[in-house]
């Protein structure tokens, strides 16, 4: 499965840009956050670094074992070796030696570092500064980000070169773009224009492609260019789009992935097509549009002819479903997402701020909720997560992300929400954990056909790590970089526990708390610069 080396990049081949194309792409760049500092954070990579006395999550899906000792030299696993049996004194001479640096991890658990499929770095509004997603991200274990996209096209392949190279403290960057950003043409309104922008898209160091419900024309020309060309596919089959462009339609035209759930009940209605919105609906009201979404709930039958031949057709098409639960989930309770415990140190002022009710920024829309909204909301997880079930019991594959930085959901923190609602829907908590580490690396290496390199424990694996200090297979909040509580029978006290203690990305290793302090000191920096508030 895993190559000796790392797999190598095929370089952009840059296209030469006309005046007035640079002066298009300065102007996309202004949203973009700055980009992050070029400063070396983390110890590593060593020569040979050995975890001792670990319990490995392989990230496949099957309970901890161990101890053992996990050796790393450079950015590979090299070795992964039994040192004993749990409760049973570890004998050291069965241990690796040779270490040039070493890890004391007993009792300590070691998983794969999370992937998460659906992101965006942010813009000036939210976050000024990229370093702040970045820190978010690993501090909760997260060594691999999609962009779909993190922000301009030029902003994200050079991101993603400086995170390759470890010049900046940030996960993997994978960089998916919507159809004709970056190229100074705007978007594409012929077939023939579609495949010369995806063609373009290739050669300047795009992965992939995050689409909408094109009009299907154009879509089958984007899917079609980009398999050949190898370039991976998801799309968000928005309300506008998916009368003509369902998740069944989409998927039969080699869509390789949906992304949130547009898409999914369309393909599955009992007596419509289209969703039977009210007659005086705007959808550029988002109140409106995700208050109404979630009635859906009720157009579906589940377990019906219909429910169960489009999840056969979605097994046979080896689609992948990303729902991102977490984006969300504020409907269903807009004073749990509103008062979550993280916002007061974790979630800096101006990303506070886009979040807070209003009409223009995007998912600010709770201007006069209800508890009919959030009945609404309840009911339609109920069936969607039913149905993710359904398919993931089929051997359907099923990811983990987070589409944070909307609607309260604050990075990091978000991505970790998702494996709690996986557990909600009823995958067994290995099979949560996979979501977001093996399965997450299939997708993303399926369109180029490569072997995958993160995503599971394994000799030959990249050394993209995380180590807790705590079981999340018993309880999957350890992994909130902010940790747990629970009482201490003993002392009476309530004590935090768990909590990500290393992120190793690339062999190189970050104590997580100390990236949560560097993020704490952001929000601070801003209260200061406002006088406090």
């Amino acid at each position: 499965m895993f190559s000796s080396a790392a797999q190598a990049r095929p370089k952009a081949q840059t296209a030469p840009v006309d005046p007035a194309v640079q002066a298009r792409l300065a102007g996309e760049r202004r949203e973009d956050p700055a980009p992050a500092p070029a400063k070396r954070e983390g110890e590593g990579p060593f020569q040979r670094l050995i975890i001792r006395g670990v319990n490995v999550i392989d990230g496949y899906g099957s309970a901890p074992r161990g101890p053992v000792d996990v050796v790393v030299e450079g950015n590979r696993i090299a070795q992964i070796v039994s040192v004993g049996y749990p409760k049973v004194k570890i004998d050291p001479a069965k241990r690796p030696t040779g270490a040039t640096k070493e890890i004391d991890a007993n009792g300590m658990y070691l998983m794969p570092g999370l992937i998460d499929l659906h992101v965006h770095q942010g813009t000036q509004q939210k976050a000024p500064e990229s370093e702040y997603y970045n820190k978010l991200w690993l501090a909760h274990g997260i060594t691999t980000v999609r962009g779909v996209p993190f922000a301009s096209f030029d902003y994200s392949v050079k991101e993603r070169a400086r995170s390759e190279k470890n010049e900046i403290t940030a996960p993997r960057y994978v960089v998916y773009q919507r159809p004709g950003t970056g190229w100074g043409r705007g978007t594409p309104r012929t077939p023939d224009v579609a495949r010369e922008w995806v063609r373009w898209a290739k050669a300047n160091g795009a992965d992939g492609l995050k689409l909408g419900a094109e009009r299907p024309d154009l879509m089958q020309a984007y899917l079609d260019e980009a398999k050949k060309l190898g370039l991976g596919t998801t799309a968000h089959l928005q309300q506008g789009g998916v009368a003509q462009v369902n998740g069944d339609v989409a998927t039969a035209m080699g869509l390789e992935a949906i992304t949130h759930f547009y898409g999914v009940f369309e393909s599955m209605y009992d007596n419509n097509q289209v969703q039977p919105w009210p007659l005086d609906a705007n959808l550029q009201d988002e109140q409106t549009r995700f208050g109404q979404v979630a009635r859906q709930w009720s157009l579906v039958t589940p377990r019906s002819e219909k429910w169960n031949r489009f999840l056969k057709n979605l097994k046979d098409r080896d689609v992948t479903l990303d729902p991102t639960m977490t984006t969300y989930l504020t409907g269903r309770d807009v004073n749990h997402r509103m008062y979550a415990p993280w916002h007061e140190k974790y979630t800096i002022p101006t990303q506070r701020d886009f979040y807070l009710s209003n009409r223009e920024n995007h998912g600010a829309y709770f201007y006069d909720w209800t508890t009919a909204d959030e009945v609404a909301w309840k009911n339609f997880y109920r069936v969607w997560m039913m149905f993710l079930n359904d398919y993931k019991n089929m051997g359907g594959r099923v990811t983990a992300s987070s589409d944070a930085g909307f609607i309260w959901n604050t990075p990091g923190f978000s991505t970790i929400e998702e494996l709690e609602l996986l557990q909600e829907a009823g995958f067994y908590p290995g099979e949560a954990i996979r979501a977001g580490t093996y399965h997450a690396a299939v997708a993303l290496n399926k369109p180029t056909g490569l072997p995958i390199e993160r995503g599971v424990v394994e000799p030959g694996a990249l050394a993209d790590l995380v180590i807790v200090d705590a079981n999340p297979f018993t309880n999957l909040k350890v992994l909130y970089g902010t940790g747990w509580q629970r009482l201490n029978d003993e002392t009476g006290k309530v004590e935090t526990y768990g909590g990500v203690k290393y992120t190793i990305k690339d062999g190189i290793v970050y104590d997580a708390k100390k990236l949560l302090a560097d993020i704490e000191e952001m929000g601070n920096a801003q209260r200061r610069a406002r006088g406090g508030k």
